[in-house]
This record gives C-alpha cells, structure tokens and sequence, in this order.
C-alpha cells in the first residue's frame, strides 16, 4: 500500500509498506480521504513544532475516514461496507488519567502523525489502516470528506465544553484557520449570542463572515477595530485563541471583559502572557488538548445536519499529488482545509 511520509522539513515522499491483517477487535479500513492538519503542515514546512523535532521518517496524518474491508475476530460492531470516521486517539485505558476518565491526558496515548514519543507513532495517511474497532465512528449518510472533518471539529467541541457556559455570551475568535471557523460553529450551536473573528488575511475572515461570524476584523489591516472593545474593561466573555501566537492573545485579553474565560487552542511554543491584566481582571485561563468522547459526538452532530463542515473544504487533491495539497493548505490565502483523496 501507499503511504505519504515525512523525512525532514519539505521532504514529502510516497513510499510503499506492507499493511497488516487486523487482529481480535481491530478492522481494516480502506482510507478514503484525509485532511491536511495544522501539525502536518508544521512537521511538513519546518519539521516540527515548538520543541518536538523529527527524529525519523513519520507517515503523516490523523483526519481520515474510509469503508470498512475486513474484520477480525469478535468485531460486531461494524460491517464490511460501512464507511467509518476513524478516531487518532487511541489512549492506553490502564493509567491514571484513563482511570480517572481523563483520557486525552493519557500517559501512554499513542495518537496517530505524532513525533511527540519516541519512535514517533507512525500516522494514517495510508491506503489501508488497521484501526481498533473502539476508534471507528459508523458515519452513514455523511460523504468521505465530512466523515474526516470529525477530529477538528471534536477539537473544538472539546474546547467549547472547557469554555463553559455559552448561551447568549459575546465570543471573540483570534486565528481564522480550520479550527477557528470550527469554533465558530460549535460556539453558535451552544448558543452564543455574538461572535466577532480575526485573522490576517482576507480569505479566511471571509470564510469566516460566511460560516458564522457577525462581525471580522483584518489585524493586519484594521488592528485599531479590536482596540475599540478595549472600553471600560473589555467587552467579551469568552476567548477562542487559536493561533499560538503571543500578540493575539494579548489582544484578546485586553478586549475581554472581567470574569472573562480564555480557551488557548493554539500551539505555537511557549507564549508570553500579561499576567497583570489575568490578574486585575480576574480571567481564566483554560487549556484546551485534544479530545476523547467528543469525536463521536462530532460524527453525531453532522450526521443529524447540525453543524455543516462542508464549506469549509476548499481543496482534494488526489494521493498522487499529495504534496500539491500541503503546498496549497499552507497558502492560506486561498484554502481552508486541504484533503487527499485516497
């Protein structure tokens, strides 16, 4: 089968390996399409991210959906045919935080494209994956490219449990990526009641405009636009930053009101936070990683027509071309989410 693998930064090559036969509670599952991530575009353009480095030739991916081809012993809970959303969290179940039901704080999770362990855990951009049956969602009814949109959106579901109470809330949302535009259709479908966005470029604040947001503003541009819901202590409750970037997030601070909560979504290495105005105006400061229970929600909630995912991919490209597509999912002036057709 064909694999899509990293070496080092802008060595992307397609290799040939062997696949497996699933084993006891395990399916295989032909993969259909796969969506091009933010942490596969940093390990694709800079060969990691933060302080987590390749150390060795890594098959990228963890947005991935396809059909069911084979079972193994004791499976039941899928058929040959059905196509799957297939979640990359696969945690160990047996320490602490698992005991706890903690699980996307799992001391031993091996979670799909990761260099973060070493030897790297080796990813699902493959024609064919062995997954556990417990990771697959049954995703009828939803095409291959929704089905893989499953494991950003539970990202955002996840950070919009940790936002807490949504109902009527004034939300801003820094960075107009993928999970950006994802927040703001999970924040409105909790209820939020205004949600403005920012980013740098036109393209993504427009998708933004046209995916929920009630207001956009370019920072690169109209920075001053933000400063105005500086007036008399802020004027959000709620801070979606997914950016990873220090000045957004001290924008964000500086725009919310007292008592308000910060999600940090965004990873881009350690950050310099004001503490000052954390501690003056009685922020909360929430980390958000990951996902556990979440992703099947998320299959859930497409499925019924509540949130459309749609909109947002913007390019597949076919698996002969895969590298065309991280170049195009890296140009964020014209694509939001990059999949590759399998």
């Amino acid at each position: 089968m064909k694999t899509i693998v990293i070496h080092a930064a802008k060595d992307l090559r397609i290799e040939e390996c062997e696949a497996p036969a699933p084993g006891p509670g395990e399916v295989e599952v032909r993969v259909a399409t796969g969506g091009i991530c933010g942490s596969d575009l940093h390990y694709y353009n800079h060969g990691g991210f933060g302080a987590v480095r390749l150390k060795e030739p890594m098959i990228l991916g963890h947005e991935v959906a396809g059909h069911v081809t084979a079972i193994g012993p004791g499976v039941e809970a899928v058929a040959v045919g059905q196509l799957v959303a297939v979640s990359p969290s696969r945690p160990c179940r047996d320490c602490r935080f698992c005991a706890e039901g903690y699980y996307n704080q799992c001391l031993n999770m091996r979670f799909y494209g990761s260099a973060m362990p070493f030897p790297h855990v080796q990813g699902a951009f493959r024609e064919v994956l062995i997954a556990d049956v417990a990771q697959c969602a049954d995703a009828t009814g939803l095409t291959p490219g929704e089905a893989a949109m499953a494991e950003p959106l539970a990202v955002c579901l996840h950070a919009t449990r940790r936002a807490g109470e949504m109902l009527g809330k004034r939300v801003l949302v820094t960075g107009c990526g993928p999970i950006g535009l994802l927040c703001i259709l999970a924040a409105r479908r909790a209820g939020a009641g205004e949600i403005v966005a920012t980013d740098l470029t036109d393209f993504t604040l427009s998708m933004a405009a046209a995916n929920g947001a009630d207001r956009v503003i370019n920072m690169a541009t109209d920075p001053a636009s933000l400063t105005s819901y500086e007036a008399q202590k802020g004027s959000f409750d709620v801070l979606y930053e997914c950016t990873g970037a220090a000045p957004a997030l001290a924008g964000g601070i500086a725009a919310l009101r007292p008592g308000g909560v910060i999600v940090q979504l965004g990873l881009g290495g350690d950050m310099q936070v004001p503490v000052q105005a954390l501690t003056a105006k009685e922020l909360q400061l929430r980390g958000s990683f990951r996902f556990h229970e979440e992703f099947f929600t998320a299959v859930a909630l497409m499925q019924r027509g509540l949130l459309d995912v749609k909109p947002l991919i913007t390019q597949t490209v076919p698996l002969a071309d895969a590298e065309a597509g991280f170049l195009a999912a890296s140009d964020r002036t014209r694509a939001m989410k990059a999949q590759i057709a399998f």
